[in-house]
């Protein structure tokens, strides 16, 4: 696939108002669903948020999963490893982190960094990438055919152009001046290699992944939200009686 033949923006007319209402009664409804699978805590569900600096990871999941009890729900940032980290195979420190049953688990970045970043530097070999990317499905069926890990994938695909627009608003607004990092500048450097290795672990990826078009932050957040509801009603948790 082509994510530069891919819409970052909504392919439709849409009603912002209207969009985040709905949103915003999902997002309800979802938190009802997280209970019912804490409670019956037989089955889990992990969702990956993939994406460039600023496409709206965070955003996300504070309009997505903000009804949820936190007693069930997790949200793990991947950084660079430790080095404890590094002292172990790359899936280690994911493993760890994978979401126990009952819960929700939300990856901030996730072991794809690994034969992403990497690969975009050249710190590791291309013989290697093709064998992480084996050792990332077989985890991830192994997350849902042995653990009754559900493993929903997200791609928050935002425009080059977009990007710089909200890096530039972490330089010139006081409120989001936290979030400002200039290695953020560097790696956009990179984009268009950044862009081949995601197509590359969209098509070699056994669990499929979900491309967002994540220009318009409601729109993104609507579609996220609909697919966790969706996928939360399928896996149909049940209370106890």
């Amino acid at each position: 696939m082509s994510l530069l033949s891919t819409p970052t923006v909504p392919t439709e007319e849409f009603n912002k108002k209207k969009l985040v209402k709905e949103t915003e009664k999902m997002a309800a409804q979802i938190g009802d669903w997280q209970h019912k699978l804490y409670a019956e805590g037989k089955k889990s569900l992990l969702v990956i948020l993939q994406g460039v600096d600023a496409s709206g990871k965070d955003g996300t999941v504070k309009n997505v999963f903000k009804s949820c009890n936190p007693t069930g729900i997790d949200v793990y940032g991947f950084k660079k490893p430790t080095e404890e980290e590094f002292a172990h195979d790359f899936l280690w420190r994911v493993h760890k982190v994978a979401p126990q049953k009952g819960n929700i688990m939300i990856f901030n970045r996730s072991h794809y960094e690994d034969i992403l970043i990497q690969r975009v530097h050249n710190w590791i070999t291309e013989e290697r990438v093709h064998y992480r990317m084996k050792a990332i499905n077989a985890f991830e069926q192994l997350l849902e055919f042995d653990n009754n890990t559900k493993v929903l994938k997200f791609y928050l695909h935002i425009s080059k152009e977009e990007q710089e627009t909200r890096l530039q608003e972490r330089i010139d607004d006081p409120e989001k001046r936290w979030k400002h990092n200039e290695g953020d500048w560097e790696e956009r450097k990179h984009w268009d290699a950044y862009m081949k290795c995601y197509e590359y672990v969209f098509t070699e990826s056994e669990i499929p992944w979900h491309i967002i078009p994540a220009d318009k932050g409601s729109y993104r957040n609507y579609l996220i939200a609909k697919k966790v509801l969706q996928t939360l009603t399928e896996m149909n948790p049940v209370l106890q009686s």
